[in-house]
């Protein structure tokens, strides 16, 4: 079992930053993809980025390429999403994830999710 609990989330003025992150217990991280995925009202959940803990690839939307950046901080178990250039359409619920996918991009491919933090986006 891995248990994953966000935060960070607010208000931020569009054009502003915000970072997220996740903390992870329960299991080494080693073998895992974390992702984070958002979802905004009346909309299906969507892929945000994600990274390979073994080998540290990075891989992001393109809704979100350039403006945002997950990272993974290894002595303290936590993948963070650091988030610039905020516009209205950030506006979601942002969810971390651990597993093992096999497209990076399928929320399917994640057995383990977080609760899940708002972020919304002034404009």
């Amino acid at each position: 079992q891995v248990q994953l609990v966000e935060s960070g989330g607010g208000l931020v003025q569009a054009g502003g930053s915000l970072r997220l992150s996740c903390a992870a217990s329960g299991r080494t991280l080693n073998t895992y993809t974390m992702g984070w995925f958002r979802q905004a009202p009346g909309k299906e959940r969507e892929f945000v980025a994600a990274l390979r803990w073994s080998g540290g690839s990075t891989y992001y939307a393109d809704s979100v390429k350039g403006r945002f950046t997950i990272s993974r901080d290894n002595a303290k178990n936590t993948v963070n999403l650091q988030m610039n250039s905020l516009n209205a359409e950030d506006t979601a619920v942002y969810y971390c994830a651990a597993g093992r996918p096999i497209y990076y991009y399928a929320t399917a491919g994640y057995a383990y999710w977080g609760q899940g933090t708002q972020v919304t986006v002034s404009s």
